[in-house]
């Protein structure tokens, strides 16, 4: 495959990094781009999927606030619709619209921002388990955890804070209304840092957190668009709390959930040291794409 070739786009509050692959004038014979995003996952951790992509150009990001993409709008929260501006922007400057997107976890919500505001800049839309607890039966437990994580990161630093996200992402079934007065998790079992050591810019902890689960899309503007929405979730993590919203915005939308090989990161294929089945999973992709 083309080895990927980085670029830079200046937007208002920051500068995206993105990598293209390919020509972006050769759309192959489905006929568009593909754009494959997450959140608050760089760029990074699309090589494996991007790889069996090779008949027409992939692009790949990096969202405002991680890795490469800096901001210069401080280091406050951020919102799907803050995303979705950042999409919408750079597809804009590459001219390739309508594109086609694959959107994972917090990239699927901002990818259902991006369709309510931008329709014409995408084609179809396979939104992988987008983490909106507002959906789930148990929104308030729920939201009350993710208040409770991002309070702990402020108040004792990443490594507690992150090992109550990880505890809680692999949760099975309803959340207890009673979860956050539980005894936290060790974050050593977790292989993460005990002590704090007064950093607070984690990008998911701190600025993507609370606004991409607490977020909740204009399902009937979703629904209207000429985008072709097609909500997937995990054959093995349908009863974790991101493969539930995902049954959760499927039902919202008056659709079903799409299935796809392995978890919540069924398509890495070995990137952060995470192993999913991303040959499965793209075979799985370019048959949903195809179906447009």
């Amino acid at each position: 495959m083309t080895e990927p070739t980085t670029h830079a786009l200046d937007v208002p509050g920051a500068r995206i990094a993105y990598d293209v692959r390919g020509d972006l004038a050769d759309r192959g014979a489905a006929g568009a781009v593909l754009l494959l995003i997450a959140s608050p996952m760089d760029a990074v951790g699309f090589g494996s999927l991007a790889a069996h992509f090779t008949d027409r150009a992939v692009v790949t990001y990096d969202p405002r606030g991680v890795a490469r993409s800096t901001r210069t709008d401080g280091s406050g929260e951020l919102s799907p619709d803050d995303h979705a501006a950042d999409l919408h922007r750079l597809v804009e400057a590459l001219g390739v619209g309508p594109v086609d997107v694959f959107a994972s976890s917090g990239g699927a919500v901002n990818g259902l921002a991006w369709v309510a505001a931008h329709p014409q800049d995408v084609r179809t839309l396979v939104a992988h388990e987008p983490p909106i607890f507002d959906v789930l039966p148990d929104r308030v437990a729920a939201l009350s955890v993710v208040e409770d994580i991002h309070d702990t990161y402020l108040r004792s630093g990443m490594g507690p804070a992150m090992a109550k996200f990880i505890a809680i992402v692999g949760h099975q079934g309803e959340i207890p209304a009673d979860h956050t007065a539980r005894p936290a998790p060790d974050p050593a079992a977790f292989g993460l840092p005990t002590e704090d050591d007064g950093s607070r810019g984690d990008a998911l902890l701190g600025q993507n957190l609370r606004g991409c689960t607490g977020y909740r899309p204009d399902f009937a503007v979703v629904a209207a668009a000429p985008t072709r929405v097609v909500i997937a979730g995990g054959e093995s993590s349908t009863g974790e709390p991101a493969g539930r919203a995902a049954a959760g915005v499927a039902e919202r939308l008056g659709t079903e959930v799409t299935s796809f090989p392995g978890d919540h990161a069924g398509f890495l294929g070995g990137e952060y040291g995470m192993h999913g089945e991303p040959e499965a999973f793209a075979a799985r992709l370019r048959e949903v794409l195809a179906e447009y």
